[in-house]
């Protein structure tokens, strides 16, 4: 993503303009998501002027949620992270992907399993919420039991809040880099995707409770409930969806 972009910081003086144009239009906003490519990558000063100059803004916000990475949480200081929570960043959107450390390397993901549960549990012990997405797929037909097990791993690792599946689509632009790094690759298909995730589920036994959605665009089923609450019904449904045989596609 954003490949054809270079990395640079604005001029903090920039958004702040932008920020009073969009709260003349929206004064009754109470959540803002900080949008574009690396918000975490700014350096811990730079985003607690950002936040604070957004509750000046929007005087009823509640909540400002953005995208994160393992690497620019365990950048920051678990003080650094506090300070953040405290101005309202209290929900980031995490892509775990898979747990597994081969995988991360062919999908050149530049962190390891151990990395994210610590990142995963920084973020939480800092009070924010997460929200984690895994990709089913991910491995392939190769790596589909490593990819689970470890997967379900990292879950069970740490305290995330929300839990989502989408299933693995290459974008005909993005093959010839995706083989490039991952040569053996043999993509899952049909009933064998949601047999994955079965296998997932079945191995989730979390700390605590985690809402969970398969709701994607990318899913061929879609299930929701509270895991570990709900996991026997989800396994329950796809167990049924399997024995229809609706789930062959290519």
């Amino acid at each position: 993503m954003y490949k054809d972009k270079k990395y640079q910081v604005r001029d903090i003086n920039d958004i702040f303009k932008e920020i009073d144009i969009l709260a003349s239009h929206y004064p009754n906003a109470n959540k803002v998501f900080l949008a574009d490519g690396d918000v975490l990558g700014l350096n811990a000063e730079y985003l607690i002027q950002l936040l604070k100059y957004l509750k000046q803004a929007f005087i009823k916000l509640t909540r400002v949620s953005t995208y994160a990475s393992a690497q620019n949480i365990l950048s920051k200081t678990q003080e650094e992270l506090e300070l953040l929570y405290k101005n309202n960043l209290t929900l980031i959107y995490f892509g775990i992907e898979s747990g597994n450390d081969v995988i991360l390397k062919k999908i050149t993901k530049g962190v390891t399993s151990n990395q994210i549960i610590d990142a995963l549990n920084k973020a939480s012990l800092s009070g924010m919420k997460i929200s984690a997405t895994v990709i089913l797929g991910i491995g392939g037909v190769q790596y589909s039991n490593e990819h689970t097990r470890d997967t379900a791993k990292v879950i069970n690792a740490t305290t995330i809040n929300y839990l989502s599946t989408l299933q693995l689509v290459i974008e005909q632009g993005a093959k010839e880099n995706f083989y490039k790094y991952f040569t053996d690759f043999t993509p899952l298909r049909g009933s064998h995707l949601i047999a994955e995730q079965k296998n997932f589920i079945e191995l989730l036994n979390p700390i605590n409770k985690i809402i969970f959605r398969s709701n994607h665009v990318s899913n061929a089923l879609h299930l929701s409930g509270v895991i570990p609450k709900d996991k026997g019904m989800l396994l329950r449904e796809i167990e049924l969806a399997l024995d229809r045989g609706e789930l062959e596609y290519e």
